[in-house]
């Protein structure tokens, strides 16, 4: 997709944590044979990287950590953006940024119920769209996710 705008995909988490979420997100990027890196402050990536190892009882998600053998790892768990393992798909959380012209796909997951994460949210859809980008608003819907407007704020 050179030359092409990164798409952002914003999820807004309702229910239960944002570990839960994302798990069944990263699944789907390997499904289609997605490379993913995963950032976020160091005790959320600690806190990820126990529970993709156990998040279901008859699966895990395979993913590394760090710079070391980085290319091993179809799912990089970083406190950096930086796609080492070959990504073209970020996943930010904690209201971490990205050069999102390195990846194809930036996916933002953050928790409703967080102001700070809300907010700064907003800002990264707006920015998307104030540069181009294609942008488009997930929430939480009995168990699923349903695309949504995003409501206009003054």
């Amino acid at each position: 997709m050179a030359g092409v705008a990164a798409e952002w995909w914003f999820y807004h988490i309702e229910q239960g944590s944002v570990d839960a979420a994302i798990a069944p997100l990263i699944e789907k990027c390997l499904e289609r044979k997605w490379r993913v890196v995963v950032t976020g402050h160091e005790d959320t990536v600690e806190r990820l990287d126990r529970a993709l190892w156990t998040w279901r009882d008859d699966s895990f998600v395979p993913h590394g950590r760090g710079r070391t053998d980085a290319e091993k790892h179809p799912v990089l768990l970083s406190t950096e953006a930086v796609p080492t393992n070959g990504a073209k798909v970020v996943v930010l959380l904690d209201g971490a940024d990205a050069d999102a012209s390195l990846f194809d796909r930036v996916m933002v997951v953050f928790d409703g119920q967080d102001e700070t994460a809300r907010g700064k949210a907003r800002q990264q859809f707006k920015a998307a769209l104030d540069a181009g980008a294609p942008a488009r608003y997930f929430q939480q819907d009995r168990g699923g996710w349903a695309e949504k407007t995003p409501a206009k704020k003054d």
